[in-house]
């Protein structure tokens, strides 16, 4: 409540010592929702601020991650000034936002700028596993994403991966080291979420790893 105070605060003052710019905030933000890049980059060129939040107190980046806005999206986050970890509300970041639109360019330029790979909570890589976007999964482990990073109620990656996502996230988590025996705050492993909705596929993937993980009978 504290910080969403702060960003209207901040949105009041903007438009208060600045009433030139006031047009300008509603440009930026009616050019933003239309994906429109060149009218965003003119205004960027002006002065406007890449992190000004949205009437909602919503940065810039994380509300054009969220329409989706691609294009603005690419735009703003290669602005020099730009914050790369401002939060929303509900403590999402950039990157997280980027790897669950599968924006595999603006997560790499994210990363390149220290975005935060682990951050704590809902990690980045829930959020690409949850829409098996393989390619941004492994960019995030290439970059040494905790491959078990536990949310707030404990569950991992390959959980996200069973249950939301496809055979083939979750066999990546598994072969890059993902444990299929993890158990979230309700006892729940990576098997149970797939079975929950019946993803027989990945079922029998995580089944096949926990069998090969035994040890192998003396004869």
């Amino acid at each position: 409540m504290r910080n969403q105070f702060k960003k209207v605060l901040y949105l009041l003052v903007f438009i208060a010592i600045n009433p030139a710019r006031a047009g300008s905030y509603e440009d930026f933000f009616h050019a933003l929702d239309a994906d429109n890049p060149v009218v965003v980059a003119q205004l960027l060129e002006r002065g406007f601020d890449p992190n000004t939040p949205n009437p909602k107190g919503v940065p810039a980046l994380i509300a054009a991650l969220k329409v989706p806005a691609p294009k603005v999206a690419s735009l703003l986050v290669r602005q020099p000034d730009l914050k790369v970890e401002a939060r929303n509300a509900q403590d999402e970041s950039p990157l997280m936002l980027a790897a669950l639109r599968g924006y595999l360019e603006v997560c790499a330029l994210l990363i390149e700028r220290d975005a935060d790979v682990n951050k704590s909570g809902w990690a980045p890589l829930h959020y690409a596993a949850t829409e098996s976007h393989i390619a941004v999964m492994q960019l995030l482990l290439d970059q040494h994403a905790y491959i078990d990073a536990a949310s707030p109620n404990g569950t991992t990656p390959l959980m996200m991966a069973a249950m939301y996502g496809n055979a083939s996230a979750v066999k990546l988590l598994l072969e890059a080291g993902a444990d299929p025996t993890i158990k979230n705050d309700l006892g729940l492993t990576a098997i149970d979420f797939a079975e929950r909705v019946k993803n027989t596929d990945s079922t029998t993937i995580i089944a096949a790893f926990i069998r090969a993980r035994r040890p192998k009978g003396a004869w």
